[in-house]
């Protein structure tokens, strides 16, 4: 990766940083609201849990962007944590925090969606047989 690139990346990773830095102080909606109507309760609790999870989301969006940021002065930036290949420029283009090629990414994504792993699974059917005999 070129300096010119490098440095294009930190300034979408310091501006991304910032707007995600106001959004977080910005807790207007996390606000209580009163109101003798029932409805009108329910529907602003809804408003604050949906306020709640996307403070969540952009908490965590900030420190995978903050992680990139170290990544960059430690000079590791663009190389994947997990495999240690380059990730590609296509790929830091469209996610420039992300930590991990697009391979690893996947693969990530394939054992987060299954519910156990082969290890939890190998001592459920363990456990199966042997109260089975």
């Amino acid at each position: 990766m070129t300096k010119d690139e490098l440095k294009r990346f930190q300034g979408i990773l310091v501006a991304r940083q910032a707007e995600l830095e106001n959004a977080i102080r910005n807790r207007d909606a996390l606000a209580i609201d009163t109101s003798p109507d029932e409805l009108d309760r329910v529907q602003h609790a809804t408003e604050r849990e949906m306020a709640i999870d996307n403070l969540e989301r952009q908490s965590d969006r900030l420190h995978e962007v903050q992680s990139a940021l170290r990544r960059i002065d430690a000079g590791t930036f663009g190389t994947c944590l997990d495999c240690e290949e380059h990730i590609s420029l296509k790929r830091l283009a469209a996610v420039p925090w992300s930590p991990s090629c697009i391979t690893c990414q996947e693969a990530a994504d394939r054992n987060r969606t299954q519910p156990w792993d082969a290890a939890e699974e190998a001592s459920v059917i363990e456990g199966s047989l042997m109260h089975a005999a």
